[in-house]
């Protein structure tokens, strides 16, 4: 089995697994005792916040730990703000961020702050003036992920840092996907961390605030580590979780190169090998090991089941692997293809012969999704008046509605127009972006009796 999901979680690091025997066995008191067993354990916990500390780039009295890389951003965001109340009450975040920072924004917003998102282009990536004009006097706090989850892209960190800095606003990196490969350059004042992203304990994140920054921690007062993550802490996991990223930094620079090779191969054979498919993120400026792509006429649910059939464990943004069906807010927010997504993301130490494996069935495997979906005869199609068709695929989910119009769009006269009836939100996604893919002109949307029309004119 070749597993191709490292961004949600990378494997244990054997570093890891070693140091977590060891301190299991003497770490497991509490660190803010006195006695021999106590002052060992402090040892420990001192210890692991000088390696992460080094890590990082920053002091170790700056760093604390958390229960989770998500509490780190929660309580990252509310300290900032709650210590920047009396500046306003105006956050910044990308369109692109985790669930993590954009959960924590609508919290913001519901108890009465205000919220700015700053857009992204087709790439992914924001654009720092951009983010610049979004300050306010009342800005208390802006937020930006070193790089993207979802299809690896990097974002420009340091120009936003400078701007924040100019404005006198803090900046919080979610530095999750980054923090394995390298410090996290510009003058940022948070940063969030996750372990089980590098290979360490899941359960383990880790937060740094900068002095000088105004933080007022939320909720009951607690001794443990500043005050900043209540509750007794996970010793073993910690050292663990910080011997693990020394460990993955030291290799960080050889297995980023290996790494950016095999990825490099990918996005160069997908287009090459499978029709009708579309590689999105950075082609340069993005994390080494990721590379996303998604197919036409493709339900991704199917697609993934295949994949894990043939021996491929990897993730999707697509709309069809949700419960909810609806896509991905990253790929919504950069405006490209959404269904039939596929995110590989690849551990250190995956092999070149797992690759290629992987490129030699992924064609016959996307081949036979699409044959599976084929031309569902439910789907009505009827001609009105002129050279325009309806198709209705009202009730129908993503890929259904865009296959339907792929197969009439023939079928108009060149200026003809085709109306997409759909109740399906993927909808107003992947039809102007199969639109762009075709060289076909999207027109727009309108409100329908059921669901909405989306309307596209034929140009070729």
């Amino acid at each position: 089995m070749a597993y191709f999901d490292a961004a949600s979680a990378a494997p244990l690091h054997p570093v890891a697994r070693q140091a977590l025997l060891a301190s299991l066995d003497e770490g497991w008191a509490d660190p803010a005792r006195l006695y021999r067993e106590g002052r060992r354990a402090r040892l420990l916990l001192d210890a692991a916040r000088e390696a992460a500390a080094e890590c990082v780039g920053c002091r170790a009295d700056e760093l604390v730990f958390t229960p989770s890389g998500t509490r780190a951003v929660h309580s990252g965001v509310a300290g900032a703000l709650a210590g920047r109340r009396r500046a306003g009450r105006h956050l910044i975040v990308s369109a692109v961020e985790h669930s993590s920072v954009l959960h924590a924004a609508e919290t913001h917003e519901a108890d009465g702050g205000s919220l700015t998102q700053v857009g992204v282009d087709r790439t992914g990536a924001v654009d720092p003036t951009a983010y610049a004009a979004a300050l306010r006097e009342d800005t208390a706090l802006a937020c930006l992920q070193s790089a993207n989850h979802e299809v690896g892209t990097e974002q420009p960190v340091a120009e936003v840092a400078e701007a924040c800095r100019a404005a006198g606003v803090p900046l919080l990196v979610d530095a999750a996907q980054t923090l394995g490969w390298g410090r996290v350059e510009g003058d940022w004042s948070l940063l969030t961390g996750s372990a089980h992203k590098w290979g360490g304990p899941s359960g383990v994140g880790l937060l740094a605030v900068r002095k000088g920054v105004r933080f007022a921690p939320q909720g009951p007062g607690d001794e443990r580590e500043s005050g900043r993550a209540p509750g007794f802490e996970n010793l073993p996991a910690i050292v663990a979780a910080a011997a693990s990223l020394r460990a993955v930094r030291a290799d960080a620079a050889a297995e980023a190169a290996r790494l950016r090779e095999l990825t490099e191969r990918i996005r160069a054979r997908v287009p090459a090998l499978v029709p009708d498919v579309e590689v999105v993120g950075d082609p340069a400026r993005r994390l080494p090991g990721v590379v996303t792509f998604s197919c036409l006429y493709v339900d991704g649910e199917t697609l993934l089941h295949e994949l894990d059939r043939a021996g491929f464990s990897v993730s999707s943004g697509s709309s069809c692997t949700s419960s909810t069906l609806t896509p991905s807010h990253v790929l919504k927010a950069m405006g490209v293809l959404s269904e039939g997504n596929v995110r590989v993301s690849l551990p250190p130490g995956t092999v070149a012969e797992d690759v290629e494996r992987f490129l030699e069935v992924l064609p016959g495997t996307v081949a036979a999704v699409r044959e599976k979906l084929g031309a569902p005869a439910a789907t009505e199609t009827v001609r009105t008046a002129g050279p325009d068709l309806v198709v209705d695929a009202l009730g129908r989910r993503c890929p259904i509605p865009v296959i339907e119009l792929a197969k009439v769009i023939g079928d108009v006269p060149v200026g003809g127009t085709v109306r997409v009836l759909s109740d399906d939100e993927a909808a107003r996604l992947d039809i102007p972006a199969w639109c762009e893919m075709r060289g076909q002109e999207y027109v727009g949307e309108e409100e329908a009796e059921k669901g909405t029309a989306y309307l596209v004119r034929r140009t070729v």
